[in-house]
């Protein structure tokens, strides 16, 4: 069974290769020169790309082998003449046939034909709260995406630095889920917006469950969003970007960084935290990593799970290191290559 890694950088992409997870083989970029923002790979077994350029804007490639590439003929747009732009794709998923693309400026866009067209959400997208979004460091964007498995019409959304959302009605309607989750930038007129969210996680096993790494702490919901407690215990630092949990397991993973203006690993030390208990608690389970003297950034889309057994656990950091363990964090590998900043991680298995 082998691994692939797709690594979006700011300079383009890579494919990363494992037959045994112990050794990597790292391709030459593809769409060098270009942001790779986000990737997925469809039900179809093609993989979907998302590229932005300062100059032409995003674009969306796909590929049937991850090396031979096509642009899709058009993408997610807002209207022409209106006052938003999208500048970025932050996030691609797909679910019960649907690929959902998360924007910047803030956004939500579906394609029911495989990228063919695409459509707005607009009951996310025009939302009565939308005068008072406000961007947080890294922009106006939707940038994460839960699904429940058990209810086709429910799903989550994660955007910076509004809040989370849910709807139970297959989009029609969008409705705040930030309660017990302090604001960022609060708004007098908008009381459930204007928190922080950097990343979310979900149990396999219970979609209510869902895990929240905020700009101001680590949090856990256990009704579907309706309400947030924090869940801190052993982090070193409550701030930081990225959480994702193991399939199998139900490990979940992390990486604090000292906040907020500063964002970078606690005392130059790069570790990576893991809960075994749904959060209760965290320890640190980053033996290999740099102890000494690192001091990248992790980003929220940068950190995947292959979830085999045991799982493997895949990050890349803004400094152009990349690590990954393949027993569920016990140990790390540093692979020996130097990227450009690392924007995203995705693990595929063949």
């Amino acid at each position: 069974m082998s691994v692939r890694l797709m690594v979006g950088t700011g300079k383009g992409g890579f494919r990363v290769d494992s037959h045994d997870r112990r050794t990597w083989k790292v391709s030459e970029p593809f769409f060098k020169g270009w942001k790779v923002t986000a990737g997925v790979r469809l039900a179809d077994g093609r993989y979907m790309a998302a590229v932005a350029s300062d100059i032409y804007g995003p674009a969306l490639h796909v590929s049937e082998d991850g090396e031979n590439w096509e642009q899709l003929p058009s993408g997610p747009a807002y209207p022409d003449g209106g006052d938003r732009r999208l500048r970025e794709i932050w996030t691609l998923r797909e679910n019960r046939g649907v690929i959902y693309a998360g924007v910047q400026d803030a956004g939500l866009f579906t394609s029911s034909d495989g990228g063919g067209s695409w459509q707005g959400v607009t009951a996310l997208n025009d939302h009565a709260t939308r005068p008072a979004w406000m961007p947080g460091a890294g922009g106006l964007c939707c940038h994460a995406l839960l699904f429940d498995d058990t209810n086709p019409d429910r799903m989550w959304c994660g955007i910076s630095a509004v809040g989370v959302f849910r709807t139970d009605d297959g989009g029609a309607t969008w409705v705040p889920k930030n309660a017990g989750v302090p604001a960022a930038l609060e708004d007098e007129h908008h009381k459930g917006i204007g928190t922080c969210v950097h990343g979310l996680a979900q149990d396999p096993d219970d979609p209510d469950r869902i895990f929240r790494q905020d700009h101001l702490g680590m949090f856990r919901s256990g009704d579907g969003a309706e309400n947030w407690e924090r869940n801190e215990d052993g982090l070193e630092a409550a701030f930081g970007f990225p959480i994702v949990i193991d399939r199998a397991s139900r490990y979940l993973f992390a990486v604090p960084l000292e906040a907020d203006q500063y964002r970078v690993p606690v005392g130059g030390a790069l570790q990576v935290y893991r809960s075994t208990d749904a959060g209760d608690s965290w320890r640190s389970a980053s033996a290999g990593l740099p102890a000494i003297d690192s001091w990248g950034t992790v980003l929220r889309g940068a950190m995947a799970v292959d979830n085999l057994d045991p799982g493997g656990v895949y990050f890349g950091t803004t400094s152009g290191t990349l690590h990954a363990s393949a027993d569920l964090g016990e140990s790390w590998t540093n692979l020996p290559v130097i990227l450009p900043r690392v924007l995203h991680v995705s693990a595929w298995v063949d």
